[in-house]
Order: structure tokens, then C-alpha cells, then sequence
């Protein structure tokens, strides 16, 4: 295939390298924000779609945040590539931050008393993904469904999530905003400076160039003009 890896990663290399990509952190944060700034449209609909990524990534729709993401970008009039880029945010470093933020803050609204331990949150969300996939396939077959784990972690995990998650979402996707604006409109305009500069010194060269070449074309056509220099017989 055209674009199938040459060398199959195996199963370990794909976690390690989600959990620390290759070149590090800082350079993968560099690229991110390189792209960023290189997208071409307006400012103020990159900055949606940064502001849409960040917002995305304090829901508890792991697995989803690209669709979700891309979704309200569309939705905001946001640039979509930009609100995929910025589902970086969330990654493995600050996803247990964010997770724990969300749900502290939600059994907080919700007047909750759950109190789930921070490394038993990813094992309830691994828990229920593989029983929601057993309870799928459980349709095309003769297994018997079960949710009684879903139903308890919907109520423990999810929803706490869910009702955290949208104040600090929408709080730093604002934040996002307001700073991508500044910072990608000061690089469109220092980049078409850069331009127009480049322009201007390839047509300076090429007038000089031009001028350069005038005299050896003024004696061509002198040449040209006289039989005696030009072995033409006299008319």
C-alpha cells in the first residue's frame, strides 16, 4: 500500500510514543503551534477552532475528541484543522489533571459524594468501553447484555464529568481565543512583510539584471544595423 508503513510498529511502540512522542513533548508543542500559525485563514477563525479543540478536551468523549472537535469548529464557523491541532492540549500529561478538575467540580454542582480515586477514573473508562462494545456485538449474537457497570459508571464518572467539564471547557477555550488572535495575526502580518520584501528585492535584481543587459543588446542591434560589421553585402 502507498501509505502503509514500511516497518509495523507493534502494540508497545504505539502506547510509548502516545504517551511520549518521538522527539518529545516540547517538539511535538512546537509543530502544533507551527501549523497553527501557517494555516491560511483570518485570525479570528483559527482562533474558533483552537478555542472548539481546547473546549473538546475537557469532555469525557475519549476516542471522540476529532469528530467532536471538528464538529463544533463547524458549528462556531471555526477553522476545523486548527480546532483537530488543538485537541493536542489534551494529552497524557494533562489529561488527569483535567479529568480530576472535572469531576471534583461536578460532584460539587451535582451536590455528589462519589469521591472516585484518580487512577480508578481511566480503569471505570476502560471498564465501560469494553462493555459497550460487548453489549454491541452481544446484538448480532446470542450473549445477554449487561449494563449494570455502564449505569453505575454513567452515574459515578460520566455525568459528574460531563456537568464539571463544561465551565472550565468553555473558560479555557476563551482564554484560547483571545490569545490566538494577537499571536497569529502579528505572524500573518510579519510573514506577508517578509513577502512583499521578497518581492521587491527579486524585482530589484531583476531591473538590475535588466540594465545589466541593455548595452550588449544596444550593440547587437548596432551590429546589426551596419553591412561592413555585419557581413551583410550593401544593398
Amino acid at each position: 500500500m502507498i501509505f502503509k508503513r514500511r516497518d509495523a510498529r507493534s502494540w508497545l511502540q504505539v502506547i510509548g510514543q502516545f504517551l511520549y512522542p518521538r522527539g518529545g513533548w516540547r517538539r511535538a508543542a512546537y509543530y502544533v503551534v507551527h501549523r497553527l500559525r501557517r494555516l491560511p485563514d483570518p485570525p479570528h477563525r483559527i482562533a474558533r477552532g483552537v478555542a472548539a479543540g481546547v473546549f473538546v478536551c475537557f469532555t469525557p468523549m475519549y476516542g471522540f475528541h476529532f469528530i467532536l472537535a471538528a464538529a463544533v469548529a463547524y458549528v462556531i464557523q471555526g477553522n476545523i484543522i486548527a480546532a483537530l491541532l488543538a485537541t493536542f492540549i489534551g494529552n497524557p500529561l494533562t489529561f488527569p489533571i483535567i479529568a480530576a478538575l472535572c469531576i471534583e467540580l461536578g460532584e460539587w454542582i451535582l451536590g455528589m459524594s462519589v469521591d472516585v480515586p484518580l487512577n480508578q477514573i481511566f480503569v471505570e473508562f476502560s471498564e465501560a468501553t469494553v462493555e459497550l462494545w460487548r453489549n454491541i456485538a452481544a446484538i448480532f449474537t446470542d450473549d445477554v447484555t449487561e449494563w449494570s457497570q455502564l449505569r453505575g459508571f454513567f452515574l459515578r464518572v460520566f455525568l459528574p464529568y460531563v456537568a464539571g467539564g463544561i465551565a472550565p471547557g468553555i473558560l479555557a477555550g476563551t482564554l484560547a481565543y483571545f490569545l490566538t488572535v494577537p499571536i497569529v495575526g502579528a505572524y500573518q502580518k510579519r510573514r506577508v512583510k517578509k513577502l512583499k520584501e521578497r518581492l521587491k528585492k527579486g524585482r530589484q535584481k531583476l531591473a538590475k539584471a535588466e540594465m545589466a543587459a541593455a548595452p550588449a543588446r544596444t550593440e547587437l542591434k548596432g551590429v546589426d544595423r551596419d553591412p561592413e560589421r555585419s557581413g551583410l553585402p550593401d544593398p
